[in-house]
């Protein structure tokens, strides 16, 4: 039997979970990682509704983009909506599991880079890259070759490695000197690795912070369309392809758009690296009345609401374990969590 922790494990070999934002609580929720999958509710945020949904569809696990719980709680009276999803999440053995900023801040199979996909922008670059890098000295004794062999097949392969993956062999009269560097995010897994050859290595691993970014890890993304198009037939497109009821923007500051830049829900603090890499329009959500007189008739920013920017991301997750697993029934939730209506 698939057990719950099968799942986190795929989840988060594409987002570690070493690449949330401070602020934020991803991981498991509630719930036991060693119980056996019935089923999983795709969701982005797991209100009551949607864990009554799990109850329903007899599925123990729900996997969604926003945490339920942001810092800790003190009582569990049913007081508010967070404490009613917990309960009646635990009264029912039904497991939380969320992938919030850390699928926000990869290049592939994230948060942004469905949205690029729903509108068409190919040569995609992380908008804002993390300083992220690591170098690695190691010093083996014996089984030099089979441990750099390894490290750079595992690191390769990985989603997050970029082009500062490189391990390389430099052989002494008694012992081989093994240095890479690799993106920081892969440190255990890099870890890992040592520890197999542990017998072989004489004084472990060191590593050390270098200056670099790594070009798969960061926050929003920047991408071109194949055909530059006229401004209005533009906002057509976004609409209709992320399927908005409205667009809040700014001033039309250009006649035509072939520079895109998007963040998926709140991105507003990336305007100004939107601004420096010539987008012509920024493509976010919550934006406040003042924010937008920053754009400054420099770029157009398109504010197309926090849950619809984010909405297909709950396609992405049920589409990466369905393509891993099918042992046990995957749906997307039936339940509309956006707390925002329009008239």
């Amino acid at each position: 039997m698939t057990k719950i922790k099968d799942l986190i494990k795929e989840l988060e070999f594409i987002a570690p979970p070493s690449l949330q934002e401070g602020y934020d609580n991803s991981g498991l929720i509630v719930g036991n990682q060693e119980a056996s999958v019935t089923g999983v509710i795709f969701c982005l945020d797991s209100t009551e509704d949607v864990i009554q949904e799990a109850i329903d569809r007899d599925c123990n696990l729900v996997i969604a983009h926003h945490p339920i719980v942001f810092s800790g709680l003190k009582r569990f009276t049913g007081s508010d909506y967070v404490q009613r999803s917990i309960i009646h999440a635990i009264k029912n053995d039904i497991a939380i599991y969320a992938i919030h900023t850390n699928l926000d801040n990869v290049l592939y199979q994230g948060v942004n880079e469905k949205i690029c996909q729903k509108i068409g922008l190919s040569n995609l670059k992380i908008l804002a890259p993390k300083s992220d890098i690591l170098s690695i000295e190691i010093c083996c004794t014996n089984s030099a070759t089979d441990l750099t062999r390894d490290l750079n097949n595992a690191v390769s392969n990985n989603e997050l490695s970029g082009q500062e993956t490189n391990f390389t062999c430099i052989e002494g009269e008694r012992q081989t000197l093994i240095k890479g560097q690799f993106p920081k995010v892969l440190k255990g897994l890099v870890s890992n690795l040592c520890n197999t050859y542990q017998s072989s290595i004489s004084n472990g691993p060191i590593f050390a912070n270098i200056h670099g970014k790594s070009s798969k890890i960061g926050s929003g993304i920047i991408g071109i369309l194949e055909e530059e198009l006229p401004v209005e037939d533009f906002l057509q497109r976004l609409k209709k392809n992320m399927e908005l009821e409205l667009i809040k923007h700014t001033n039309i500051s250009t006649d035509t758009i072939k520079k895109v830049a998007v963040c998926g829900g709140a991105g507003g603090f990336l305007l100004s690296r939107a601004i420096a890499q010539g987008a012509d329009i920024f493509i976010t959500s919550d934006y406040k009345y003042h924010e937008y007189f920053d754009a400054d008739n420099k770029i157009i920013i398109a504010d197309i609401g926090h849950f619809e920017s984010e909405q297909f991301t709950i396609r992405l997750l049920c589409d990466i374990i369905s393509e891993k697993f099918s042992s046990f029934a995957n749906y997307c939730t039936s339940v509309k969590t956006n707390p925002v209506n329009y008239f």
